[in-house]
């Protein structure tokens, strides 16, 4: 029994009745070819169902078209939108995307950042494991472009994309006071990332512009999980001027915190408002809906590849710093 024919390169070119020199010059890209050259090589390849030998064409071209992102934790539902938009823009730019998670932990981060490089990525979109930015200079250092999302690394120049946190935290806490609470609590995410800390000073400057004074009982820490949350809103009501209103710092912690108020037959917003922050998709199906600061998620990782892209063909350019608008989105919780 005969096997199934694989078409080659000579095959395409006799049926697109060109040489094969031009058919390696349209795959490649090696050469100017016509329109027309291009059309009738592209429409012999799909024809012949022929497809390019991509290990050997990275090796001539010097590049994988596969760029690496490494997320601290994919299941965390604001990175898992990211990275939704890192691939949807990979994939639109003709690039593939190795997804790698560090799990939080610095030794594991490091471990995928060494794949990363043994499989010849183009490029790496980093949202680091925590404000450490040893990873990402030596990346540098060693020329693999690189952008830094959802983070600000001090001290490293590279490439980066952020939403505005502060202004997130300002946002939240300007409508709970404009709602006509005056003491207000905050759930403060882990003091090791940046985007917390940042969004708990938006919280104090609301506070400031009003003239209401920051109360350190009012600002309690929790993890980012919804765990957290849960078991922060119990502090912030177990005080003997529990808060009117609490912005979460994010919206698994504000759900937390929702479960609380509700396990203590508190009436949400009339009893507690609740405002969170991200606007991940579980805030439109909270009981009572979850008003919140929406991040731009998607548009955060489409841009992190657009510049990771632009860093790709040109290492030389200065770094570029973005940073995002948020918006407030009001629902039924505050």
């Amino acid at each position: 029994m005969g096997g199934i024919k694989i078409a080659t390169l000579k095959d395409v070119a006799r049926r697109a009745g060109v040489s094969t020199a031009t058919v390696s010059h349209v795959i490649n890209e090696t050469r100017f070819v016509s329109q027309e050259l291009k059309a009738r090589v592209y429409q012999a390849m799909r024809e012949l169902n022929y497809h390019p030998n991509a290990i050997a064409r990275s090796l001539r071209r010097k590049k994988t078209q596969n760029i690496g992102m490494i997320v601290p934790d994919i299941s965390y539902p604001f990175l898992a939108e990211v990275a939704r938009g890192v691939e949807d823009a990979g994939f639109e730019l003709g690039y593939n995307v190795i997804v790698c998670d560090s799990d939080g932990d610095l030794e594991r981060e490091a471990d995928y950042i060494r794949l990363l490089q043994e499989k010849k990525v183009d490029g790496i979109v980093f949202v680091a494991a925590g404000e450490s930015s040893s990873h990402v200079q030596t990346l540098i250092e060693q020329g693999m472009p690189v952008v830094v999302c959802d983070r600000d690394l001090p001290g490293v120049e590279v490439d980066t994309v952020i939403a505005d946190n502060v202004g997130s935290g300002y946002q939240a806490t300007e409508h709970l006071i404009d709602l006509g609470h005056r003491r207000i609590g905050c759930i403060a995410g882990p003091q090791v990332l940046g985007i917390s800390n940042k969004r708990g000073k938006g919280y104090k400057r609301a506070l400031e512009r009003y003239g209401i004074l920051v109360r350190e009982e009012l600002i309690v820490r929790g993890d980012f999980r919804c765990r957290g949350g849960y078991e922060a809103m119990r502090k912030l009501l177990a005080l003997d001027e529990p808060p009117t209103a609490v912005f979460a710092c994010n919206d698994l912690m504000a759900v937390g915190a929702i479960c609380t108020a509700s396990k203590r037959r508190l009436r949400i917003p009339q009893d507690v408002a609740i405002v969170g922050c991200d606007d991940i998709a579980l805030a439109s199906f909270t009981n009572p809906s979850l008003s919140t600061v929406a991040q731009p998620k998607h548009e955060m990782g489409a841009m992190a590849v657009e510049m990771l892209v632009e860093r790709i063909k040109d290492k030389s350019k200065p770094p570029t710093r973005r940073l995002l608008p948020t918006d407030l989105v009001i629902r039924d919780s505050g």
